[in-house]
């Protein structure tokens, strides 16, 4: 599974990114973007449901890193804001998987 995940993180770094410049290549302006996550419903709704999953994520990921004693947990938020979930939950994936299969620390 770590191998799935790390490759989903990089896809899910890959494929937003391709729609983030095609968007500010179109020349339009920064608050443009914000809007048009909410400009129709169905838009809106899945910007709510991503803001939302987000949320539960951080809380979630929060407690998992700190039961496995996972160091550097901030990074997974800042990667969710600069990149998206879809990069930072496999990543967050990998990395615990990483923890949960090594050598116990002494």
């Amino acid at each position: 599974m770590k191998t799935a995940y790390l490759i989903l993180a990089v896809v899910g770094a890959i494929v937003p990114y391709i729609f983030f410049v095609q968007f500010m290549a179109s020349g339009a302006p920064p608050d443009a973007f914000v809007r048009q996550l909410f400009a129709t419903a169905p838009a809106g709704g899945f910007t709510a449901d991503l803001v939302i999953t987000s949320i539960v994520f951080w809380i979630w990921s929060f407690g998992e890193a700190r039961r496995l004693s996972m160091r550097g947990w901030w990074i997974y938020p800042v990667v969710n804001l600069a990149v998206g979930l879809s990069c930072a939950f496999p990543l967050f994936l990998y990395l615990r998987e990483k923890r949960v299969l090594a050598p116990p620390r002494v």
